[in-house]
């Protein structure tokens, strides 16, 4: 394997125990704790057929799993295994903009990507009736979207 590909491999797949120590001993181990993961969601008597067929398509490259699945799959952590979310169009208020905001935390902390709609916000100078302002606009929640993403992948 390359030493980049090795490195990756370590960084982001490889199973690990909580003090550091590696538990996927190589890519093999890495297959065959997904298939055997993968298999779980199979019929009880033919798990042991899927987990076969599973182990071979990945040594053989022709089935990769997406990188949430490789790194989630069969470590007993509690994980989303889908890598990516569209959560859609965000509320015009301070409650709903701050309730997505947390709603996207917690997908982040579970390994989940994330992709929102910020166009429903109102534009910057718009007036924000009953409180005597002007809207700050979606870029300004932009930011505190990346702080928030920033502060939970650190």
């Amino acid at each position: 394997m390359h030493p980049i590909a090795e490195q990756i491999w370590d960084m982001k797949y490889r199973l690990h125990a909580e003090d550091g120590t590696p538990l996927d001993m190589t890519v093999a181990d890495t297959w065959s704790r997904v298939a055997k993961a993968l298999a779980e969601a199979e019929a009880p008597e033919s798990r042991a057929h899927w987990e076969v067929l599973f182990r071979e398509a990945m040594d053989g490259y022709r089935f990769l799993p997406a990188g949430r699945i490789v790194a989630g799959a069969g470590t007993g952590r509690d994980v989303t295994l889908f890598n990516c979310f569209v959560m859609g169009e965000i509320p015009d208020t301070m409650a709903g903009i701050f309730e997505s905001l947390k709603e996207a935390a917690l997908t982040m902390q579970q390994g989940g990507g994330i992709g929102y709609d910020f166009s429903t916000l109102r534009p910057k100078g718009a007036p924000v009736k009953g409180v005597g302002a002007d809207a700050s606009g979606p870029l300004s929640f932009m930011d505190v979207w990346d702080a928030m993403c920033r502060t939970i992948m650190s």
